[in-house]
This record gives C-alpha cells, structure tokens and sequence, in this order.
C-alpha cells in the first residue's frame, strides 16, 4: 500500500510563517496539550503522592510527612509540596532538604503564606 505524500497540502496554514512564528506557535499548541495535565495535577493530587515528590527532591521520609501534612492542614497540597519547598528553598537560598527540616520544624510558614495567603 503506498501512502500519498500530503505534506505540502497540510503544512499550508503554516507556509507564510518564520522561524520565530513556528517556535511561538509550537510552544503555544505545547501548553494548549499540557494544560489539562496541569489542572488535573491540581485537583488530583493526594499526600502519598507529595510524599513522593519530595522524597525524590532528596528529603527524608519522616520530614515529608511532617511536611506534607502541614500542606494538607493549610490547603497547600494543590500547589504542591514540591513548590510549597521550591518557594522556602529561594527564600532562604539554601537547598531542598534544608528548606524541608526548617518547614517541618515550623520555620517558614509565613514565607509559604505570603506567596499564597490563606489557601484554605
């Protein structure tokens, strides 16, 4: 079976468009196919699943959780316990595990409510 070449055919809507037109139409379909992740991200997401997140960001188990909890006591876990650290880590310039123990010692939190106020 041979296919028919189509690709002129199909590639004619975008046959006046540069280089920087292409790139800016391809990151725009790029966000248009990842946005549904990114709400789903948001809705979908539960403690063991932040967990894990962070323990991949190289924070031991019993901070995690110490951590992780205090998110879902603040209404923080759709912003995610990975950012929720992000956001203390540039804070404080220090790295993940660090901006972890200080959270779960009850440092910081007024940093991660100044970027998202009462998320409750």
């Amino acid at each position: 079976m041979v296919r028919p070449d189509t690709y002129q055919e199909v590639r004619k809507h975008l046959a006046d468009l540069d280089d920087a037109a292409l790139e800016a139409r391809f990151w725009e379909l790029a966000d248009k196919v990842v946005q549904p992740l990114v709400d789903m991200a948001r809705t979908h997401t539960s403690p063991s699943i932040e967990r894990s997140v962070l323990m991949r960001m190289g924070i031991d188990s019993r901070t995690c959780m110490a951590v992780v909890a205090e998110c879902e006591t603040r209404g923080l876990l759709g912003h995610g316990a990975g950012h929720v650290v992000y956001v203390c880590m540039q804070a404080w310039q220090c790295d993940a595990p660090e901006a972890a123990r200080r959270l779960a010692e009850g440092d910081g939190w007024d940093v991660v409510e100044a970027k998202w106020g009462g998320a409750r």
